[in-house]
């Protein structure tokens, strides 16, 4: 088995690179996973995996693995490469997957999420994650420049990024996607918007939110079925992106059980 045990070594200095920069992931067409349960969601996700760094002493099980590609790493090697160092246990280099709107599968009632320039790696992590536990069918990332596979991304969604349809595209390709499968618009907005309550989600949806700095594009207010908005009992006039996404979904899916 091959070991590493110095810093210097060209593939540590190439994880560092991908992580850092999105330049080199795409140039590389490989990201970084941070963590065994995460490396393990991207193999059950039929993700291609290159490579398996593991920290000296983890037991790892080889017949889980998706790749022969296997290096045992020391210690403090590991602990430059991973975030979480000890607790990681397993760093991996991975092939991103880019999926087009044509590729999307849809259920026979489907449930959506449109992210419209939301950008912080953190929240869209969190988002990621609030996908998984309601089962979207899909997240849309709208006019974004944020890299799905930053490592923020896949540490804070806990490896829900790979468990998600995930499509990068224009809010003009996404409209015209939503309307071509009929599915309904709702746009978390603070203008002319009904209380999200009052709102019925049991047909195919599609809910739109933005940043918290900027809201929503008007585009998107001015082509929805419905424009929504969560009231605030406090002297604030909005939630975290994540948390209003989890608020939002979360209905739809009392509503349709």
């Amino acid at each position: 088995m091959k070991q590493i045990t110095s810093a210097s070594n060209p593939l540590i200095k190439k994880i560092l690179l991908l992580q850092e920069k999105s330049r080199e992931r795409k140039e590389a067409g490989l990201f970084v996973i941070d963590g065994w349960k995460e490396t393990q969601l991207a193999i059950a996700n039929n993700f291609e995996i290159d490579t398996i760094l593991f920290r000296k002493g983890f037991g790892l099980n080889f017949d889980e693995l998706a790749t022969e590609n296997v290096i045992e790493i020391s210690e403090e090697v590991f602990d430059r490469i991973s975030y979480r160092g000890n607790t990681s246990k397993v760093v991996s280099l991975a092939k991103p997957k880019h999926m087009a709107l044509a590729d999307v599968k849809l259920s026979e009632n489907p449930l959506l999420l449109v992210l419209d320039g939301v950008e912080k790696p953190g929240n869209v992590g969190a988002i990621l994650r609030t996908a998984d536990a309601t089962g979207l069918d899909a997240v849309i990332c709208c006019d974004t420049h944020t890299d799905i596979y930053n490592p923020n991304v896949i540490r804070s969604s806990v490896g829900c990024v790979f468990t998600k349809q995930i499509v990068v595209c224009s809010k003009e390709e996404c409209l015209e996607f939503l309307k071509k499968k009929s599915i309904a618009v709702f746009t978390t907005s603070l203008k002319a918007a009904k209380n999200y309550l009052d709102v019925e989600y049991k047909k195919p949806s599609a809910f739109v939110v933005g940043t918290e700095a900027e809201g929503v594009d008007i585009f998107w207010e001015e082509n929805s079925d419905a424009n929504i908005i969560i009231p605030m009992r406090g002297q604030n006039d909005s939630l975290n992106v994540s948390n209003a996404v989890a608020v939002v979904l979360f209905e739809a899916l009392r509503q349709r059980s």
